[in-house]
């Protein structure tokens, strides 16, 4: 993400080697399975270095606390969620605005569903972070390559793009946080899912679509 991390959140150090960028994707996914087997308050970075086969000495060239650790990985996590979005929006521009709306929930609901486990974690994990400059960041991003597709599209006569990208992506955002927060079964998913199109596509509609 295009934003440089709060001063005491910052990485000591990026990787900048491909032996070094291994040991921190280690790290990342040891991150994972300690928050995932032991909950973000048992989180050290200790039990990190252990799972990740690393030393403690390693772990901290990269990441002087936990705070550092949780920041980066949050940060890697969005931004692999806002590459794989802007790439749906790129390949749809020009398309019409139902298949656009199809891509789009498509692509960040799978993207958050793939491993819920850990999209559940991330989110719990995102609570004490100072990280608000890193989700303005992504939004930048989500409101950027969703603007610019939503304008290519055939016949589409927004008069106020910028507020109907804004409510859109409110929309889409939301249900899948709820989703989520609320723990729901998977068939009534399917249905949300479904439902969430078409209302997406009902507004868009009315608003010049």
């Amino acid at each position: 993400m295009d934003v440089a991390a709060p001063g005491h959140l910052s990485a000591r150090k990026v990787p900048r080697q491909a032996r070094s960028a291994v040991t921190v994707d280690a790290i990342f996914e040891a991150t994972i399975q300690v928050l995932l087997a032991e909950g973000v308050h048992r989180l050290t970075t200790t039990r990190v270095a252990q799972r990740a086969g690393v030393s403690v000495g390693t772990m901290y060239q990269y990441f002087p606390h936990k705070q550092a650790l949780l920041y980066a990985l949050n940060e890697r996590y969005l931004d692999r969620l806002a590459d794989r979005v802007e790439d749906v929006c790129l390949h749809h521009h020009g398309k019409p605005t139902g298949i656009m709306v199809a891509a789009l929930v498509t692509a960040y609901w799978e993207a958050k569903t793939e491993r819920a486990d850990v999209t559940r974690v991330l989110y719990s994990s995102a609570v004490e972070l100072d990280n608000e400059a890193l989700i303005d960041a992504f939004a930048r991003r989500m409101d950027q390559a969703t603007m610019t597709m939503l304008a290519t599209a055939p016949g589409a006569k927004y008069v106020h793009l910028e507020l109907v990208n804004a409510t859109l992506l409110s929309v889409i955002f939301g249900t899948v946080r709820n989703v989520f927060e609320r723990n729901m079964p998977l068939t009534l998913q399917v249905d949300i899912r479904k439902q969430l199109v078409a209302m997406c596509m009902s507004y868009l509609q009315g608003s010049g679509g």
